[in-house]
């Protein structure tokens, strides 16, 4: 392993473990793409750390890190449920063309829309609107128009389910 040069270089270079840290990463990751950053975690902490001073054995010092730093990502991962997701490519999920029968069926879908919304009373549609298309949180609405949280959440509900049943149509 090259050692870094002096202890005045070493509290602040530690390049010359990178390339030993992304071998000791790539044999116990099975994603090749987390390598880096992994071994960015390792740089990290060791930056934060700031100095080597009082460190015997730098080299293990730096490598009880990395373990550290694997551990800490294999519990990120559990938590995350990593191995349950997959990933998305253009092969496996390929986007939808625009093809001339897809365009007329968002166009039908969006005047069935706006029909089940032309059926709702108009307080209703107008709480409804101002939370999925201003984008108004609840108690901004209630107080704009002067009711309770609750009776906004009311008519958000009931908008969403007339819709919901429109559409099932």
């Amino acid at each position: 392993m090259p050692q870094p040069g002096g202890a005045e270089n070493r509290a602040t270079d530690y390049s010359a473990y990178i390339p030993a840290l992304r071998r000791y990463f790539a044999r116990r990751v099975t994603s090749a793409h987390i390598v880096d950053d992994l071994v960015q975690d390792v740089m990290l902490r060791m930056h934060v750390r700031q100095s080597p001073d009082g460190i015997d054995n730098l080299e293990g010092y730096i490598f009880r890190t990395a373990s550290s730093v694997l551990r800490d990502q294999a519990r990120r991962d559990q938590v995350r449920h990593a191995k349950g997701h997959d990933e998305l490519t253009e092969k496996d999920h390929p986007a939808e063309e625009r093809t001339a029968d897809r365009v007329l069926q968002a166009r039908e879908e969006i005047a069935q829309v706006v029909r089940a919304l032309e059926e709702l009373p108009e307080r209703t549609r107008d709480i409804f609107l101002m939370r999925r298309y201003e984008g108004l949180a609840y108690g901004d609405i209630a107080e704009r128009l002067g009711i309770s949280v609750s009776a906004i959440e009311k008519h958000v509900a009931k908008a969403v389910a007339h819709i919901a049943r429109r559409m099932a149509r």
